[in-house]
């Protein structure tokens, strides 16, 4: 089956926040929203057809995981990165962010110290701080173009850590970190007692030529010593279902981690989740196929269109996702001034770079995950304003 990604799709009023929350944060509703990481392409139709038949009966109640639940995570895994998962490493979150968040509260206690690696999905460092923990940070070194680990810095702060967040692929990046950083991490935190904790939510839009390890595939050091966080909500576009689950190998985290949902209630999940999760997994390949392939073309556009008409802002091209960040320090503005030439010039909601860390003063992320029409209009509108500063 041929999929149409180029479809525009009119979400203002469905309370999206892409779209309705543009009023709070800009005080307009006058802008192409280029931020919240979700997709302006229609939510696969298997997923739509099994939420549509669940709503066919008139009784929506309690509702169990079913084993199809199970079976399409698991064969989903072991065919796409050959992990070998059972029923009992699984544990449903309501959200990656909130998973995380409850891993952080079943493993830490107030005042233990946990690491993240800036410029970073900027979650994780409110999760630390809000749940009254201590911020460390490792920032990533910029290297031709790309982020590299410091591991040399990261083995001297690891000491006194009880936690480490790893994005992988990495956010706003895009870096589909490579065996060897991550079996370096493997080997520090495992000798330091640090649990690593990781995020692989964007592991199904990995971009050819490259292939996702996930990092409990890279030793038995860190597959036993790590939480796996993983959903389909960003590849399937269907992040409104809340919808995530952690895969731990390790019986005692896996007892420990558990505990801690079961003693809330909080791994329960709700009724439209289960057949959602089942239907993606089970029907998906040949969708997500095509929808990475039309990502693969919005990313090229991009990177060219730059290159020809912008060429004081860089973009770093992604190995994984529809997320693009975008170095404009060589425009030698101030991050007020960068805002302002986005949103008040060109008319566009992008993602202050400065919100990931500090790290990410004079950088912006670009959501391409849109038609390609609505991309050709903003970097139009983009171009006029960047001739306009020049």
């Amino acid at each position: 089956m041929e999929y149409n990604f180029d479809k525009v799709i009119d979400r203002s009023g469905t309370d999206a926040e892409k779209w309705d929350g543009m009023m709070e944060i800009w005080g307009r509703n006058d802008l192409i929203p280029l931020w919240v990481a979700d997709m302006d392409l229609a939510t696969p139709p298997f997923i739509l057809d099994a939420l549509k038949k669940r709503c066919e009966h008139p009784i929506l109640g309690y509702t169990r995981k079913s084993d199809g639940y199970y079976h399409a995570i698991i064969n989903w895994v072991k065919a796409r990165y050959g992990m070998d998962v059972k029923k009992e490493y699984l544990n449903y979150v309501p959200g990656i962010v909130a998973g995380i968040g409850m891993a952080i509260n079943a493993f830490t206690n107030p005042g233990d110290k946990i690491m993240i690696m800036p410029p970073v999905y900027h979650p994780f460092a409110w999760l630390i701080t809000r749940n009254h923990r201590r911020l460390v940070e490792c920032p990533l070194q910029l290297t031709d173009g790309h982020y590299r680990m410091n591991l040399e810095l990261f083995r001297r702060k690891i000491k006194g850590i009880r936690l480490f967040i790893l994005c992988n692929p990495h956010n706003p990046g895009g870096v589909v970190w490579g065996r060897e950083e991550l079996e370096a991490i493997a080997n520090i935190c495992a000798d330091d007692n640090v649990i690593v904790l990781s995020d692989e939510i964007h592991a199904d839009l990995t971009l050819p030529p490259y292939r996702f390890l996930p990092f409990a595939m890279v030793s038995e050091k860190a597959r036993n010593n790590s939480v796996t966080f993983m959903s389909p909500s960003k590849a399937f576009n269907m992040a409104g279902l809340a919808a995530s689950h952690t895969i731990i190998y390790n019986k005692g985290l896996r007892e420990r981690f558990s505990a801690y949902l079961e003693a809330g209630e909080l791994n329960m999940g709700h009724l439209f989740a289960f057949p959602a999760v089942e239907a993606a997994y089970s029907n998906g390949t040949e969708w997500l196929d095509q929808c990475i392939s039309y990502l693969q073309g919005n990313i090229d556009y991009v990177i060219d269109y730059l290159k020809e008409h912008m060429p004081l802002i860089k973009p770093m091209r992604p190995m994984a996702s529809y997320l693009i960040w975008l170095d404009c320090r060589a425009l030698g503005l101030s991050q007020k001034e960068l805002n302002e030439l986005f949103v008040e010039k060109a008319h566009l909601a992008l993602n202050d770079g400065e919100m990931f860390g500090k790290e990410g003063q004079g950088f912006m992320r670009m959501n391409i995950g849109c038609p390609r029409s609505v991309l050709v209009k903003a970097m139009q509108q983009l171009e006029e304003a960047y001739r306009m500063f020049r």
